[in-house]
This record gives structure tokens, sequence and C-alpha cells, in this order.
């Protein structure tokens, strides 16, 4: 177990009273907007959408997906709004998170906290009431487990938080597919489980660029307490069963040749970047020249790569 030590000034309060009395209306939307973390919700919406195609095995209802990603974004807005409230005493310590708008007074703790509940209400209601329920109790799920699981009990606990609270991001998947059937298949499970095992060789490379940043407020991320090696070691295998996992789709029958070929070709092009990492890795390379963030950059494309072959496999089957 791992106990985090920080500062006693109230977490958000860093330049608040500098900064609260010249709060523009324009940057305090801006700043809720940034509560939301956006890029990462595009990432999340890249798994949903492609997968009601391959649920509908065609065109979806346009309508449906707009609802679902409409209410797909509040929810996953406010999973991060409240992950932003509750580290919000890291995230002051931290080079990666100093501009959040807790850190700069720009959104006050209670506003973040009420925002992020009223997020969280309004996503499942939407969901439940124009989608599906069973959307709306994943979604849900998904929401309470980032924040309670997540960031609450693993962040700061153990070194297996990102694997384990990877889950949450895992969601959207089934999401996608229970919008659309209203339940859940062996396909959604298996690209759910392509999520899970991808999860972990996206994040570490980046936590072993910022691996300072979480050593300084104790957040035991694995490149924190183990060397790039045992990292790079712990990437490969998890990329391996990713890539092995990809594959079932097409021999379970609701995939054919095309969603083969790209996950042939990108899941091919991962082991090469892993193994590739692995090496520098094993031969003591440091800073710049150890290119972590290589596999991180690829890890985007691959996952919008392998889910943009998953919406168009349907029509070229």
């Amino acid at each position: 177990m791992c106990v985090t030590a920080v500062e006693s000034r109230p977490a958000g309060a860093l330049g608040t009273n500098r900064r609260q009395s010249h709060r523009p209306f324009g940057a305090r939307v801006m700043a809720f907007v940034a509560l939301t973390k956006p890029r990462i919700i595009e990432l999340l919406l890249i798994t949903t959408v492609p997968v009601m195609f391959l649920a509908q095995q065609g065109v979806p209802d346009l309508g449906l997906v707009l609802i679902t990603c409409l209410a797909g974004y509040l929810s996953a807005g406010g999973a991060n709004a409240l992950n932003m409230y509750i580290d919000r005493d890291i995230d002051a310590l931290m080079d990666r998170t100093a501009q959040r708008p807790l850190v700069t007074g720009m959104v006050s703790p209670r506003e973040c906290l009420a925002f992020g509940i009223a997020l969280a209400i309004a996503s499942t209601l939407l969901f439940g009431l124009a989608v599906n329920w069973l959307s709306a109790w994943l979604a849900l799920g998904a929401l309470l487990f980032y924040v309670v699981v997540y960031t609450m009990i693993l962040k700061r606990r153990t070194a297996q938080n990102i694997v384990w609270g990877g889950i949450a991001g895992c969601m959207p998947v089934l999401i996608g597919w229970s919008a659309v059937t209203n339940s859940v298949s062996w396909a959604s499970v298996i690209l759910f489980l392509v999520i899970f095992f991808w999860t972990p060789p996206h994040y570490w490379p980046l936590s072993m660029k910022v691996k300072e940043d979480y050593a300084r407020v104790g957040v035991p991320m694995l490149p924190v307490i183990a060397s790039n090696k045992v990292v790079a070691r712990q990437i490969v295998l998890y990329s391996w069963v990713m890539v092995a996992v990809s594959l079932l789709l097409t021999p379970l029958g609701y995939t054919g040749w095309f969603y083969t070929v790209v996950a042939l070709a990108t899941g091919g092009w991962w082991l090469w970047e892993a193994h590739a990492l692995q090496s520098r890795a094993k031969a003591q390379v440091t800073g710049a020249k150890l290119k972590e963030m290589r596999l991180f950059h690829w890890s985007i494309t691959y996952v919008s790569l392998l889910f943009v072959a998953v919406a168009v496999d349907p029509f070229v089957r």
C-alpha cells in the first residue's frame, strides 16, 4: 500500500485568490469543458460508434448514434470531472496537470463536484429514456467504477491501478452494442477485452515519460516502482494478448476478411514497436533515446484504425 503525502494547503487553491476576481465568462466556459477531458472522450467515442455499425451489420439509426454519443460524452465527462475533484491535491503538484481548472482556480472544487454529479445524472436519464436502460446502467457502472474503484481505491495504492481501472474505459464497447440491440453479445465482450489488454501498454509508455511526476506525489504507476526493462516486458506481454484477442472476431463469425487484414497489419506493427521499446529498455537506453512515446502515439492510431475496420467490415463481407 502506498501512502501519499501532499501539501496541506487546500486543494484547488493555487492561484485562487489571485484569479477568482478575474475569471472571464469565455474562459470559465472553456474551463468547464476542460473538466470533461474532451481528448480522452474522443477515444471513447471511437470505440462506441463502430461497434454500433457491427451490431447493426450496417448503418444504425443516425439519431440513435447521436443520442448515444451525447449521453456517452456526458457520462464520461461527469466521471472525468469527479476524477479531477478527487485528484485536485496531486494535480496541483504535477507538471502535466498544473493547468487543470481546479489548480488554476478557474473552477472551484464545489463547482466541479456539482458539475460532475449533474452530468452523471443527466447522462443516466438520457441513456435510459432515449436509448435503453441497459445502456444507462452500463454507463453509470463505468462512471462509478472509474471514480470509486480506480480514482479513490486503486490509483494511489497499487501498480495495477491502470490495469483494473481500465475496465471503465472498456465499457463504451458494451454500451455501443447494447444501444443497438438492448443486449450484450460475445462480439462486444471480445472487443471489451481488446480495450482491456490495450489500456496498460497504451498508458505505461506515457507513464514512463512522466514517471517523475507520479513519483513526486506517491502514485505507484508501474514505471515508478519498476525498471524500464520490467515495464517494457509487461508491455510486450499485454500487447501479444491484445493482438491475439483482436483476431478472435473472425473465426467466431462476427467479422470478415477486411477486419482480419487490418487487425493483422496494425497488430503486427504494434508488436514491432513494443519489441523495439523492449530492446531499447534491455540496452538500458534512457531519456529521449528510449522513444517510449512512439508506442503511446501509435496506440491511439492502432485503436482508431482497428475500430474503423470494425465499422467498415459489415459493408465489404
